[in-house]
C-alpha cells in the first residue's frame, strides 16, 4: 500500500428496501448479502481501511460481527430511497475528518448488492487510480445493446433515440460492427478521488475505465435477482471467480 495515497473502502448499507425487505441482511449462498462485501474488503490488500454506512442497527451489529468498522450511523437524511450516492460519501468524510483526523486520498465504493467481486480487483482499481492520477476509476463491461439502434417514445409515437441518415436507412438493423463500442457501469468497484467528492462530484472531470466481465455482476435488486445469484454461484466458485 502507497500510505501517501491511503484508500477508503465503503460500503453503503440502509436499512429500508422496498423490492425486497431487509435486502443487505437476506441471505445469499448461506450468509448475509452485507458479508459477502465485508468479507472481499477484508481479504483486498490495498485499502487502508473500510467502513460500513448504515442507518440500521442489525446492519452495524452484524457488519461487526464480520469484522467491519462502523464508526457512525448513518443520519436518516441520507438513509432515504433516493438519496444519491454523492451525500453518503460527504457525511463519511467529514465524520472522519472531524472526528478522527482522518482524510483518504480516495474513496473506494463498494456497494453490497453487488456481492461477487474478487479482493484483486477492489487492489487493481486502487493501483489504477494511484498509477494514472485520474479523478475516478470506473468498473464498466461492453454494452451489446447500444444506444444508436434504440427507439424511444414520444406522444404515443415510436421515434430513433438518435436520429441520424443510417438509422433513417438501416433502422434497428445497424451492423454492430459499424458503431463505435459503449460501455455499461458495472458497479462492481469504483474509485473517486477524496477532493472530487469534496466538491460535489462521483466523477470529476478524468475518467478511466475498469473492465469487468458482465457476469458477476449482479447487481441484486429483486427476489428474481437473488435466485438467478444463487443459480450461479455453484459455477462462479468452481471456475474460481470467486474468494469464498
Amino acid at each position: 500500500m502507497t500510505a501517501s495515497l491511503p484508500a477508503l473502502g465503503i460500503i453503503p448499507a440502509r436499512g429500508g428496501s422496498r423490492a425486497v425487505p431487509r435486502k443487505n441482511l437476506k441471505l445469499l449462498g448461506g450468509k448475509p448479502l452485507i458479508v459477502w462485501s465485508i468479507e472481499a474488503a477484508r481479504a483486498a490488500r490495498e485499502l487502508d481501511r473500510y467502513i460500513v454506512s448504515t442507518d440500521d442497527e442489525e446492519i452495524a451489529a452484524v457488519a461487526r460481527e464480520h469484522g467491519a468498522e462502523v464508526p457512525f450511523p448513518r443520519p436518516a437524511e441520507y438513509a432515504r430511497d433516493d438519496t444519491p450516492d454523492l451525500p453518503v460519501f460527504q457525511h463519511a468524510l467529514a465524520w472522519l475528518a472531524e472526528q478522527q483526523d482522518y482524510r483518504p486520498a480516495m474513496v473506494v465504493h463498494l456497494r453490497p448488492t453487488l456481492p461477487f467481486r474478487r479482493p484483486e480487483q477492489i487492489d487493481e482499481v486502487i493501483r489504477l487510480m494511484r498509477e494514472t492520477g485520474a479523478d475516478c476509476v470506473k468498473s464498466v463491461y461492453p454494452e451489446k445493446h447500444h444506444p444508436r439502434k434504440m427507439w424511444r417514445l414520444h406522444d404515443g409515437r415510436l421515434g430513433p433515440y438518435e436520429d441520424t441518415p443510417l438509422f433513417r436507412r438501416f433502422g434497428s438493423d445497424l451492423a454492430r460492427q459499424t458503431l463505435p463500442p459503449v460501455y455499461w457501469p458495472a458497479g462492481l468497484v469504483d474509485a473517486i478521488r477524496r477532493e472530487v467528492v469534496e466538491r460535489g462530484s462521483t466523477m470529476g472531470e478524468l475518467v478511466v475505465p475498469y473492465l469487468v466481465d458482465p457476469e458477476p455482476c449482479i447487481d441484486l435488486d429483486t427476489e428474481h435477482d437473488f435466485r438467478v445469484a444463487e443459480a450461479i454461484l455453484p459455477l462462479l466458485r468452481r471456475e474460481g471467480a470467486l474468494c469464498t
